[in-house]
């Protein structure tokens, strides 16, 4: 009795089987790594250069990120600019503040208007935590940003674990990274003695920021939007992605425009050439760090910035 032959698959159904088999293998990678913990999504920068280094092509929402800067307000500026686009009112955004209030009409420039978040002023660092790893487990928050700072490992794993079992993304603003030249040791592959390492740390993703001088009107590389205040040109920053588990370190000059971002870097547009050339006039390899770095770093950073903004 002839046995009857099983149907071959067709060709076109081969490769979308393999498709689909790599992104249930990404996905479950993703949920062992705790590298999104909400269903894989993540949110797109709009730029492909950024976006490119970062895994599945945009920011992994559901975990934890970690945003450090020279200046508060650099770091505000990024910051606000991506809560606005996870908050609605619905399921607003909340901001652990560790100072004396939020400037709303500031906010409201990136998009982040006050019916989508809730402020709430921590004054010990201790209660600042544990009001992010409790907001971190409430569903019904889009994202939770802390101005916290000197976290180990083990704490940070504990806002992690939160973040993924509830979906919800959280961000931690580092405001000691300003402090006693802390945060020119960005790349640095020992710490100094007596000093916490910064890589330890449970968080998916680590940004480092500059600001970036503004152009006038005629160098600006973007389009600003109409009305905008006479003389002063988008807001810039220099943008280095540090640290992605799953992704690969990069650094850009990016402008925000009112709507979105604008990568305005002409010296390479993978991020790598500029991430080399950044570091290397920072701090020069083999010179060896002293107890007056502070002033020492500030003028090394000085045609670092203007090589960036020539390259404009």
């Amino acid at each position: 009795m002839p046995v009857p032959l099983t149907p071959s698959r067709s060709t076109d159904a081969a490769p979308r089987d393999r498709a689909g088999l790599l992104a249930e293998l990404r996905a479950r990678i993703r949920r062992i790594e705790g590298a999104g913990g909400e269903g894989g999504r993540t949110l797109a920068f709009g730029i492909d250069s950024v976006d490119g280094h970062l895994p599945d092509g945009g920011l992994p929402l559901g975990c934890l990120h970690a945003v450090a800067a020279d200046d508060p307000g650099t770091g505000t500026g990024f910051a606000v600019a991506l809560l606005a686009r996870l908050a609605t009112p619905k399921r607003p955004v909340l901001w652990i503040l560790r100072g004396r209030d939020l400037y709303a009409p500031g906010l409201a420039a990136y998009g982040l208007t006050p019916d989508r978040l809730v402020a709430v002023r921590a004054v010990r660092p201790v209660d600042a935590l544990w009001a992010m790893e409790e907001a971190l487990r409430c569903s019904t928050l889009s994202a939770v940003l802390g101005e916290l700072e000197g976290l180990d490992l083990t704490t940070s794993r504990r806002l992690q674990l939160a973040a993924e079992s509830s979906g919800v993304t959280g961000f931690l603003m580092d405001a000691s990274a300003g402090v006693s030249g802390g945060r020119n040791r960005r790349m640095a592959d020992q710490p100094m003695a007596g000093e916490r390492a910064e890589g330890l740390s449970a968080a998916v993703t680590r940004w480092r920021l500059d600001a970036v001088p503004s152009l006038d009107e005629e160098g600006d590389a973007a389009p600003r939007p109409a009305g905008g205040p006479p003389g002063l040109g988008m807001p810039r920053w220099s943008v280095m992605l540090e640290r992605c588990r799953g992704g690969r370190p990069g650094c850009w000059t990016l402008a925000w425009d009112g709507q979105g971002w604008h990568d305005v870097g002409k010296e390479d547009r993978s991020g790598l050439r500029q991430t080399a050339a950044l570091e290397s006039e920072l701090w020069p390899a083999g010179r060896p760090m002293s107890d007056n770095r502070q002033g020492r770093l500030s003028d090394h950073r000085k045609p670092a910035v203007s090589r960036l903004t020539a390259g404009q």
